[in-house]
């Protein structure tokens, strides 16, 4: 079957910038994060150049490399460890192989030649190109190539090889030697120009190499199974069409498949394969093979090759790396010019998603008002949109029965900042399509929002978190004190719960992808959060930035100088099941286990038809600004969910409803790509504000001296009339918190006009760390005016080692 009707969409990318690389082939790629790096590869030369490629950003650029800097190579060994990266072998010239082993630190884009020891028993590997070169935890293997068995690099003897090495590796940088494992079994048939993958099933755990194809003298088809645990060579039985004998083709694991894309296949005859020594052309034919079942799926047969400029051509020595769920296809040459005998190398980039994207995080609060909410989620890599929606607390009335309310669709992009999309989610992939914009100053997924601040030092980092929901209080000698935050949730007018808004929050930013830095540095002290450390994996310095992380407590207690008040939230558990797309809604009420005197909420049966998901709209980054939802028509409000199968409505036709103050209001958002809509995220609530209370305080910073901290913020930026006072906590360790983690315990340290307070070390030492998430201290912020106060900022200040402040 074509990819077309398997549910794959191939995309060209063609707006791209920066210095582009000349085609080629016979290169090698790989992926650090959202990083591809290509090294090597001829045409008209073999090219020396590393180039860089941003799938986010779409540049291109050119790192500065320094160190030994290898010569350029064709059909090397190319793998990635980590930030490292692994060059061995290779043509360097024409007739001249090499077995040389280069190592490049890409957090510094430093090379070094490396010197491995010879195995115990036997010569290390001889100079070759076209083998495979594969990284399994710290040991690569290499396994075949050609050999060239003249001495005169002018002549060219060809030897098929099916040496078979262990290369160990040094933690972070470096190597050990070479060795020759001791296998069982008959080994693969001398070759080169094969693929070679590791794979690994999660439920066994027993690592697997898989080598496919190549040629030696004839190209092959046959599969070749490693196991890595036992050494044991063998020829899995396989299921299904295999693909045709092919060479300088490539192989990628994605998941629990491993994808095959072109190379040179036997030319057909009148639907008869030549022989091996008749006529062969560059394919384009596209399978996959189940590593579980071991059953082959076509995908793009030879004699279905697109022609009509859908997927990538016909090509062999091409570079395919795997992103993610996405593969990359770049370059490769199409074939001989006979009447010249030139290679014509392909200059276009491709790219596929396999999958389905997962599911986004939770959304998450930045700020609320009294009629809309700034609010974000972390990026989900290699998508092409979000699909957000709401639902309110309470039923909404179709657009029918709410005369005045629903305002036809005609101006999107003048109030919006952006445009709606009007295909349904199935259709991304085939239509470029207009999307959202969020309609703040931080409108671009790597930009720190303008409000955004913090002040770090050596070890500790400030989190911004959503806020809890605040009830009334329950001790007589704080009721006077507390009574007005209750009044400003609405608890006074709703005997309910309220959703305290969250101030500010930032999505995390990178460093310039061309000026990547130490990454295999740590940057900070090791107390610090991990979350501000650089693992190995990671291609970027990532700055220090305040984030949110949504609350996960079912309850607090505010502590003064002479007393405790309880403040209850509603229990989240009910509402962060996993949300599939194609599974109805749950009415997610659960039966809240509080203090006899606090008062109870009491929660009226909710029907399936109220609780009906609304579309806000579908947006290009991962952060909106939401102050009104789309309706449905109103002869579909007896849908209980949307489904993962049904179309996005033509949001032209529908009317849109604007928020309502003082409403709770559910979100969940999903991923796009070209496979369609992914599962949805968890589900979050927030309410909007009433009127007349003053906003959160914002853009808290928290910075370190020797024996205290300095916490300070701005005022709402909506007071709504003159700030009285304002109010900070903190949390404390006590015995309720111990018998219950998930309620915590908050102590007043500052009441006053100022918009600081130093934290001293003795409050600090009787701080309670947070363990919801990672370790924290936990602080509430909160602002008064004529009518009250209104909702605190939560903000998390994250600890490496919970004993920084203990005397």
């Amino acid at each position: 079957m074509a990819a077309a009707a398997a549910g794959l969409s191939w995309r060209r990318v063609s707006s791209f910038t920066g210095p582009v690389p000349r085609s080629r082939h016979g290169h090698r790629a790989v992926a650090i994060r959202e990083l591809v790096i290509i090294f090597g590869g001829g045409n008209e030369g073999i090219a020396d150049e590393l180039h860089v490629y941003n799938t986010v950003t779409n540049q291109w650029f050119l790192p500065a490399v320094r160190g030994d800097i290898p010569p350029g190579c064709a059909a090397h060994g190319f793998v990635c460890d980590g930030t490292r990266i692994l060059v061995f072998g290779g043509m360097v010239e024409y007739g001249r192989y090499s077995n040389d082993l280069y190592e490049l630190q890409a957090s510094r884009w430093l090379w070094k030649k490396v010197k491995p020891q010879a195995p115990s028993s036997g010569s290390p590997p001889c100079p070759r190109l076209g083998h495979s070169f594969s990284l399994y935890g710290n040991k690569c293997y290499l396994f075949g190539g050609l050999a060239n068995e003249s001495e005169d690099s002018n002549n060219n003897v060809p030897r098929y090889l099916n040496d078979f090495y262990e290369l160990e590796l040094q933690h972070g940088s470096g190597v050990v030697g070479w060795s020759v494992p001791v296998t069982k079994g008959i080994l693969p048939s001398p070759r080169e120009s094969h693929t070679a993958i590791i794979y690994c099933r999660k439920d066994l755990g027993s690592p697997k190499m898989f080598i496919f194809g190549g040629m030696c003298g004839c190209r092959l088809n046959d599969l070749w199974e490693l196991d890595i645990e036992t050494m044991t060579w063998s020829r899995p039985e396989t299921k299904g069409t295999v693909p045709l004998p092919r060479s300088l083709h490539t192989a990628n694991v994605i998941g629990n498949k491993m994808y095959v894309f072109g190379g040179w296949v036997p030319q057909s005859a009148g639907g008869e394969i030549s022989s091996h020594d008749g006529e062969w052309k560059c394919t384009g034919s596209f399978s996959y093979l189940n590593l579980d079942t071991t059953e082959w799926i076509g995908l793009i047969s030879d004699c279905q090759e697109d022609k009509s400029n859908l997927s990538p051509g016909p090509r062999a020595g091409h570079c395919a790396v795997a992103v993610g769920t996405r593969l990359y296809i770049w370059s490769g040459r199409d074939g001989y010019r006979k009447a010249w005998n030139n290679q014509v190398c392909c200059k276009d980039l491709w790219y596929l998603d396999t999958e389905k994207p997962p599911a986004p995080s939770q959304v998450q609060l930045i700020r609320a008002t009294t009629n809309s909410f700034q609010v974000k989620w972390d990026e989900v890599p290699t998508v092409e949109g979000y699909l957000l929606q709401l639902h309110a607390d309470s039923s909404v009335t179709s657009a029918a029965g709410i005369p005045g309310t629903g305002v036809p669709e005609t101006s999107v992009l003048s109030s919006q900042g952006g445009s709606a999309l009007h295909q349904s989610p199935q259709s991304l992939p085939t239509v470029p399509y207009p999307v959202m914009k969020a309609d703040h100053p931080s409108q671009t997924n790597n930009v720190v929002p303008n409000n955004v601040q913090a002040s770090f030092s050596s070890n500790s980092l400030q989190k911004v978190e959503g806020r809890e929901k605040v009830a009334a209080p329950e001790n007589k000698n704080t009721q006077e004190t507390m009574r007005n935050h209750a009044d400003a949730t609405g608890f006074k007018e709703t005997n309910a719960p309220s959703l305290l808004p969250v101030c500010t929050s930032s999505p995390q930013t990178s460093a310039n992808v061309g000026e990547l830095h130490d990454l295999d540095k740590r940057t900070v002290n090791p107390d610090a959060s991990v979350s501000s450390t650089v693992s190995s994996t990671q291609t970027m310095v990532t700055q220090q930035a305040v984030k949110t992380e949504s609350s996960s407590t079912n309850g607090a207690v505010v502590k003064d100088e002479t007393s405790l008040t309880t403040f209850n939230s509603k229990s989240e558990a009910a509402e962060t099941a996993y949300i599939m797309p194609s599974a109805r809604v749950s009415t997610g009420q659960t039966n809240d286990s509080h203090s006899s005197k606090t008062p109870q909420r009491q929660m009226a049966p909710v029907k399936a038809r109220d609780r009906q998901w609304y579309d806000v709209g579908i947006f290009k980054n991962s952060s909106a600004v939401v102050s009104q939802f789309y309706l449905l028509p109103e002869e579909t409000l007896n849908i209980s969910n949307k489904m993962e199968s049904a179309d996005v409505p033509d949001y032209r036709l529908l009317k849109k409803q604007d928020l309502f103050p003082g409403t709770v209001y559910r979100f969940r958002v999903a991923a796009i790509n070209g496979c369609g809509v992914g599962p949805f995220s968890k589900i979050s609530e927030f309410k909007t504000c009433i009127p007349g209370f003053p906003g959160a305080p914002s853009t808290v910073k928290i910075s370190k001296s020797v024996d205290c901290i300095h916490l300070s913020w701005e005022p709402p930026a909506s007071p709504s009339g003159n700030i009285l006072e304002y109010s900070a906590y903190l949390a404390i360790r006590s015995t309720q918190v111990q018998e219950n983690p998930s309620q915590l315990v908050f102590m007043r340290i500052y009441c006053g006009l100022k918009t600081s307070c130093i934290v001293t070390a003795a409050q600090l030492a009787n701080a309670h760390v947070d363990y919801t998430s990672r370790p924290a201290i936990v602080f509430r912020i909160s602002a008064k005016n004529e009518r009250g106060y209104g909702p605190a900022t939560q903000v998390r200040w994250l600890q490496g080692r919970v004993s920084v402040w203990r005397s």
